[in-house]
This record gives structure tokens, C-alpha cells and sequence, in this order.
């Protein structure tokens, strides 16, 4: 599925042909907040294809892609975000993905 988004989503993929071979994010830490979907996915891949370290939250306790959230996880990248957390748990994740 994140295939299928790529496709869809080429400002990102043309910017990490261009640019990451470069890393100009190499040494920058990126804490993002953002509905952590299909196409975040391809976002923080490209951000880790740029050399950045990220950490990421969901945005909202509702719009989490539960297979997206896994897939960037399983890359190594820490997600701190699952479909349906209680309120308590949005804002533990948050200031998870805060903590380098």
C-alpha cells in the first residue's frame, strides 16, 4: 500500500531522487504530529531518506492507520500511535515522540 501511495505522491519521491544522495537532513531531529496514515508514511520515509532521525505521533485519536503505523515502525522509526487511544494515551505518545 505504501507503493501504491508513492505513485501518487511524486513532489516527494522526485525530492528524494534529487536530494538523498545529498542527506541535507543528516544530524536533524524531526519530532512530526500528523495523521498517521498511508501517505504520512511515504512523508516519513522521505524524511529518513533525506538523513533525518523521526519520531512520530498521531494527530488524532481517531485517523490512525493501524498498518501504516506498523509498517513505518517496523523500518525502525519510533511510532507512538494506534487507532482509538484514550485521551491519557494521545498525550503520552505525544510527548513520546518528543523525547530524543
Amino acid at each position: 500500500e505504501i507503493t501504491l501511495a508513492e505513485h501518487e505522491m511524486p513532489g516527494l519521491m522526485a525530492t528524494r531522487t534529487k536530494y538523498g544522495p545529498d542527506q541535507p537532513l543528516a544530524g536533524v531531529r524531526i519530532s512530526g504530529s500528523l495523521h498517521m496514515t498511508i501517505q504520512t508514511a511515504v512523508l516519513i520515509e522521505t524524511l529518513v531518506a533525506l538523513g533525518a532521525t523521526v519520531r512520530w505521533a498521531s494527530c488524532n485519536i481517531y485517523s490512525t492507520q493501524d498498518h501504516a503505523a506498523a509498517a513505518i515502525a517496523a523500518t525502525g522509526v519510533p511510532v507512538f500511535a494506534w487507532k482509538g487511544e484514550t485521551l491519557k494515551e494521545y498525550w503520552e505518545c505525544t510527548l513520546s515522540a518528543l523525547l530524543f
